[in-house]
């Protein structure tokens, strides 16, 4: 089969509804759940607002529109390489500079919902991810890997959503060898439901914070706060997440989605 008979064939599928378009983005506005940074950063990205400029008043009689004063790391979004400083060096790090090509790709995801729920500091490890391969499949070069935890449950309450007490954030995640091998399977990026890719204890790993880290160092990408995994295959689906085309942006929030085969 042709590329253009694929892509007509791919069309008509997506038509009749035998593909199933799933949003994998939580809801942005003032309610977001939004990182807290350590006491000694002292600044936090600030609440989500949106404005009104006009709707159908004196300001514009025939249209709506907003303004928004937003973060690029708020809500569901992307990171790009150039959002960690082993990153900063790449001239196509930037989410202006990365290939759109990057911007869909197959998906891997890991299932830890339950492990996550037992014990929410839960941490999967690369042992765990050979596991899943050994049942699903090989992650393949290109592909996204994105764990499921079902921590999208919680965001509809900040302080539920961050989890964190004396002791700093709870939250599962990925542990440092875990980010080495799917680097090294070649995975062009790594996702998960929590407020951001990496596990509320990933500041006392070695390295630090390994899926910020290692994943930028190696010129990929990150994905957070995503909804909806549970409507995915383990493997199957597409995965389309493309950040705002802003200029040397360290990341955006996106309308994550996933194309999946109905049934």
């Amino acid at each position: 089969m042709t590329a253009a008979a694929a892509l007509a064939n791919f069309a008509e599928l997506l038509l009749s509804g035998k593909i199933e378009v799933v949003d994998l983005s939580a809801p942005l506005g003032p309610d977001t759940p939004l990182l807290k940074l350590p006491p000694e950063f002292a600044v936090d990205t600030p609440k989500i607002e949106i404005h009104t400029i006009s709707e159908y008043d004196k300001n514009g009689p025939f249209w709506a529109w907003n303004w928004l004063k937003i973060g690029e790391h708020s809500g569901t979004h992307f990171d790009a390489p150039h959002h960690w400083i082993t990153g900063k060096e790449y001239s196509d790090g930037y989410t202006d500079t990365i290939s759109v090509q990057n911007y869909v790709a197959p998906v891997n995801v890991i299932d830890c919902a339950a492990e996550s729920t037992a014990n929410n500091d839960y941490l999967l490890t690369a042992d765990a991810i050979r596991a899943w391969e050994a049942k699903h499949g090989a992650i393949g070069k290109g592909e996204w890997v994105v764990m499921r935890s079902d921590w999208d449950k919680r965001n509809g309450s900040e302080a539920a959503f961050l989890n964190a007490d004396a002791n700093g954030p709870h939250s599962p995640g990925p542990t440092v060898d875990a980010i080495e091998y799917i680097i090294e399977r070649g995975a062009i990026g790594w996702g998960t439901q929590c407020i951001g890719t990496d596990a509320g204890a990933a500041g006392g790993m070695n390295p630090p914070y390994p899926a910020h880290n290692l994943m930028h160092k190696a010129n990929r990408y990150g994905l957070a706060s995503l909804c909806n995994l549970d409507k995915l295959p383990a493997k199957g689906a597409i995965l389309i997440a493309a950040p705002l085309k802003i200029v040397k942006g360290t990341g955006s929030p996106v309308r994550a989605m996933a194309l999946v085969p109905k049934g």
